[in-house]
Order: structure tokens, then C-alpha cells, then sequence
């Protein structure tokens, strides 16, 4: 019986079929969903983590211990989790560990279109790289396999259309594994310089045997159709040029692709007369060959940025624009916002309002609080940076005299994921900062997975509630102030109050994300009163998208309020009201 299924789905199902025990991961899209989708297969424990680095190491230690386990992370997170990769690489491993990382071309939900390629090269370990959902699940269960029989970790590499795309998959029986019996191995797995030395020198010899491997590997295949011209691709870039190539095209589909099949690749070459090389983001399979000697055309004419598509492809290659229909529409744009009802709009409405400020931001839905109207933030990075950008901004200012007011702002999970080590950073090196978390009760950006300061875990148990205020008491703020958003005037009061504050403080700003299903949240409307309304437009200030004008009046989206009265509040002339249901 054949499955329509993602490819996260289907790595979900690979994960099973492998015998894989532990599981640790961090969400992040593109891969959020292959965590979530375990649930079903009762035989693997999987857990979200506070961060990459924490997912990879209690993955390898799992490994130690003698069971198969996997990490997985979108491509930025693998920059936090770099550390013990590389380490594990020089290690070995015990039972097969396995690292996913899930690319995103075109930056569709991310900061940077990173090529985590790279990653493999430069940890010296082995790479898989799936084009569809059957790749998917047959390669994880290859990947266990290759991570045992060399005693290294794997990387393999998804990308968010390979992750997202569906398609039909044969399930197949899942292994029955017998654990590793657990023996002490100090020279394995204590990391130190010594031990290092040996393992640097048997790192060399792993990599000859898995350039070996690559050359028969069974993800490494030749299409031959013709003698012209030759394709060598891999991922979800090999589909893309199955579209845009001639049928008598040759391809060589790479599944395998580090180390790459040299041998394999000058053969293909010597058999077609012109070679292309079709990849997204950097030449990352170009350079090497061309390195081994072999003539290729690759990035120069292939884009070096975003996603592909087959237009896109087609027009590099040609030159030729493809011709279009032209249609009687035009398209809207609908930049993304704060949904109706969120609690960081309050906080972010009240940072607006203050132009004496810098607000240092963060990666999560208070990204958005950098948008128009709202407009409240001076700097995003990366995960955790609100604090410690802040803090090197406030140093800065230190030293050329200027005194300026320094808010640094992260979410909670974010909080637990790399703000605990901001938070320290700023107390102990005497930043002028105020830090800030705004505490939504859940990881929104990502689809609401829960984190330490939610109650419960991926499996669904209940679990300690940390508490961020005892976090801050304990390195040593003395002043916590805790608020609710939408409560204009006490969010207002607090911001004044953490100014004025003469000792280290901080603001936790707390309300649920009114999306929290298990949180039964108040159902009521606001209502324009369109007599009062005066068509100031401050309204429109709060940048909630229940609230537009029509006929010169302001007006509320009866299907789009949940009555959180930030608005009214606003409103300068009372012509807002609140209509229980």
C-alpha cells in the first residue's frame, strides 16, 4: 500500500523503520514537522529541546549509551549545534547518530538562505541528500546504517521543498535492533587534546572509506538517455532539471554527495559532451569537480541565490524569458502582522510611542514588531542576540559618552533557547540594558510547540513550569517586573518604572498567544461607534489587521476580533466599545 506523504512525514517514518530510539530537536521550519509526526511510533522517545546544541548532544550521548538517535534542526540552528558536531566527528559514535538539517532557499521563513552543505565538508562526515519522499524515508534508514559501519556521525541535508512537497511512498517493516551494551571508552570519548590527535588521524581514514562507499553507493545513480548532454544534481534540484533539460538528457542523480563520487562523476563526464552541474545556493558539488579536473557549466549560469524553479532554470540556461498569460488581477499584498488578539502588540505599541529608545529585537513573531505601523524595533539577528546586541550597543554608547535608554527583547522559548547566557552577560559586565521577554506561553512563530515554560513536553506530559522570573532573581536581578500587555497603561507604567530603576532589572511581559488551543480564551468584540468616530486613525496605529477604515470611518472585522481592547484604548474619543457575546 502506497503513503501521500511529506517528506518530513516520510523522514518521521524513516526514524521508525530504523529503530531509532531518542530524538531530540529544536523546532524551526522547515523541519518542525518531522518531530511532530513521531508521535505515532510509541517506540521512539522524542523531546523538544531548549536549543540545537542541547537537541545534538543528548542525540549523541543516546548514541553512546548504545541506541540509534537522531537531532534535527533548521540550517541556522545547526550553527548553534556546530560545536558538538564536530567533536562527534572526531569521536565516533556508538549505536548510529544522525543530524538533519533543513535548508531554506529563498529565505521563506528565515533569516539567511545559509548552504549547510558546507557543514559536512568541514566536519569531515558523510551527507545524504533526499530529492522526494521514497529518498526520504530509504536514505534515513541508509544513513543509520553508513553512521555505524564507519563509526561517524551523518548530516542529512533537507530542503523546504523536499520537506513540504508530497508524494507516494512505500512503507516498509522497521527494524528490530538489539541496544549496544554500554562500555566505558575514555579514549573515545574524552574529547581531549591527546585523544584528539588519534582521532584526527583515524577522521582521515573514515573519509577515504566512505569516498570508497560513495563510489557504489546505491543513491548514487546513472540515467543514461543520451550521449550530448549530462546532468549531475541532487536534492530537490534534480527534479527541477528533470523538467527543464531535453528527454535525451543523461543525468547523474547524486543521493550521496559527500564525499562526492569522483570516479563515478568522470565517468559520467567522459560519456556525454557537455557536463552541467544543477544545484541551489552555492557550487558547493561544482567546485569539486571542477577541482578533480572535469569541465563543467554550473553557477555561471545557474543563480547562486534562491530557491529553483523550472522558469527559472529554463530562462538561465537559454537566455529566453518564458512567455506568460497576462490576467485581468492584480495581486494584493498581504505582508505578514501580528495576528488580531496578540499579546505583543500592547508591548510594541507602547515601545512605539517612545522615540527615545533603541529596541534590540529577536527571531519569533516579535520580528514583526519591527513592522509599519508599529515600527518599535531597531535590530533583529538571530536567536538570543536581543540581549546581547543590546549590550554591545550599550558598551558603545559607554564609550563615546552618549547615555542612551537600551531595551533588549526576546520571546520565551527564545528565552531558554540562548537568552539565560544574554541575561548573565548583562548583569555581570554592567550593561545598561533592560532586558525584556515577552512570554506568549508557547513557541508561535513555528506552529505552537511547547518549550520548558509551557507545562508540557513534545509527548504531551505534564512537565515543570520553569519560571524566568526565578531565573533572574537567581543570577541576580534585583527588580522583576511582570505585566500584562494589554493593559496599556500598566505596560506603560512599567516601561517608566524599569527606566527610572536604579538596580539591575527586568520585564517580563506575559499573556497567552490567543492560538494556545488547551487555553479557553475570552470571546468578545470590539465595536466602532461610527457617531464618536472622528477618522483620527490612531486606531490604525496599533497595527492590528481587524481594524480599517470604510467610508472615512474606522471599522472592526466582527470575524477577525477577539475583543483584546487594545484599540479602545487607543481611541481618543471613546468611539470604541466592547460588545460581550
Amino acid at each position: 500500500m502506497k503513503h501521500f506523504v511529506s517528506g518530513n512525514e516520510a523522514v518521521a517514518r524513516g526514524l521508525y523503520e530504523a529503530d531509532v530510539r531518542v530524538g531530540s530537536a529544536y523546532p524551526g521550519t522547515p523541519s518542525t514537522e518531522i518531530f511532530e509526526n513521531l508521535h505515532p511510533y510509541e517506540s521512539i522517545y522524542h523531546e523538544w529541546a531548549p536549543n540545537e546544541k542541547v537537541a545534538t548532544e543528548v542525540a549523541y550521548g543516546a548514541s553512546i549509551a548504545g541506541v540509534r538517535a537522531v537531532a534535527a534542526m533548521k540550517h541556522v540552528g545547526l550553527n548553534v549545534a556546530a560545536d558538538p558536531l564536530f567533536t562527534a566527528a572526531y569521536n565516533g559514535v556508538g549505536r548510529g547518530f544522525v543530524i538533519i538539517s533543513a535548508d531554506d532557499p529563498s529565505m521563506h521563513s528565515s533569516q539567511n538562505e545559509q548552504d549547510n552543505r558546507h557543514y559536512a565538508k568541514a566536519a569531515k562526515i558523510p551527507m545524504f541528500e533526499p530529492s522526494d519522499s521514497q529518498e526520504c524515508l530509504d536514505m534515513m534508514r541508509e544513513a543509520f546504517d553508513v553512521s555505524e559501519r564507519f563509526d561517524i556521525p551523518v548530516l542529512f541535508r533537507m530542503t523546504t521543498r523536499v520537506s513540504h512537497s508530497r508524494s507516494l511512498v512505500d512503507f516498509g517493516e522497521p527494524l528490530k535492533l538489539e541496544a549496544f551494551p554500554y562500555n566505558r571508552n575514555t579514549k573515545k570519548y574524552i574529547a581531549s587534546p591527546a585523544n584528539a590527535m588519534v582521532h584526527r588521524v583515524e577522521l582521515e581514514e573514515k573519509m577515504k572509506g566512505l569516498a570508497e562507499y560513495s563510489e557504489t553507493s546505491p543513491f548514487n545513480l546513472i540515467e543514461k538517455r543520451g550521449d550530448k548532454i549530462g546532468v549531475i544534481s541532487a536534492g530537490g534540484a534534480m527534479l527541477i532539471a528533470k523538467e527543464v533539460f531535453p528527454e535525451d538528457t543523461s543525468f547523474l542523480k547524486l543521493g550521496f554527495t559527500h564525499p562526492l563520487p569522483i570516479n563515478l562523476i568522470r565517468d559520467f563526464a567522459e560519456s556525454v559532451e557537455t557536463l552541467y552541474v544543477i544545484e541551489e545556493l552555492d557550487p558547493f558539488m561544482e567546485t569539486e569537480i571542477k577541482a578533480a579536473g572535469i569541465d563543467c557549466i554550473g553557477k555561471d549560469v545557474v543563480p547562486p541565490m534562491y530557491e529553483l524553479n523550472p522558469t527559472l532554470l529554463r530562462e538561465a540556461l537559454t537566455g529566453e524569458k518564458v512567455a506568460t498569460q497576462e490576467v485581468d488581477a492584480k495581486a494584493i499584498p498581504r505582508p505578514p502582522v501580528l495576528c488580531p488578539g496578540c499579546p505583543h502588540r500592547g508591548f510594541f505599541y507602547t515601545m512605539s510611542k517612545r522615540k527615545d529608545v533603541i529596541v534590540a529585537g529577536d527571531i519569533g513573531c516579535y520580528t514583526l514588531g519591527g513592522s509599519p505601523p508599529l515600527s518599535a524595533l531597531d535590530s533583529v539577528i538571530c536567536m538570543g542576540a536581543g540581549f546581547t546586541l543590546a549590550m554591545g550597543m550599550s558598551k558603545a554608547f559607554e564609550q563615546i559618552g552618549e547615555k542612551k535608554t537600551i531595551f533588549g527583547v526576546l520571546g520565551d522559548s527564545t528565552f531558554f533557547h540562548s537568552g539565560i547566557t544574554g541575561a548573565i552577560e548583562i548583569l555581570y559586565n554592567k550593561g545598561h540594558v533592560i532586558p525584556v521577554v515577552l512570554d506568549n506561553s508557547i513557541t508561535s512563530m513555528t506552529g505552537q510547540q511547547d518549550n520548558p515554560g509551557t507545562g508540557y513536553t513534545l509527548m504531551g506530559e505534564i512537565a515543570d513550569v520553569v519560571s524566568m522570573e526565578a531565573i533572574f532573581r537567581a543570577v541576580g536581578y534585583k527588580k522583576i517586573f511582570t505585566v500584562d500587555p494589554q493593559d496599556l497603561d500598566a505596560m506603560n507604567r512599567t516601561v517608566d518604572e524599569a527606566i527610572a530603576c536604579e538596580e539591575p532589572c527586568a520585564i517580563i511581559v506575559r499573556r497567552p498567544c490567543v492560538l494556545i488551543k488547551r487555553i479557553k480564551h475570552e470571546r468578545a468584540l470590539c465595536v466602532v461607534d461610527r457617531d464618536k468616530c472622528k477618522s483620527c486613525r490612531r486606531c490604525l496605529g496599533v497595527g492590528c489587521p481587524a481594524v480599517f477604515f470604510e467610508d472615512g470611518k474606522a471599522t472592526i472585522d466582527p470575524n477577525l476580533c477577539i475583543g483584546c481592547t487594545v484599540c479602545m484604548q487607543v481611541c481618543p474619543f471613546d468611539a470604541i466599545y466592547k460588545e460581550e457575546e
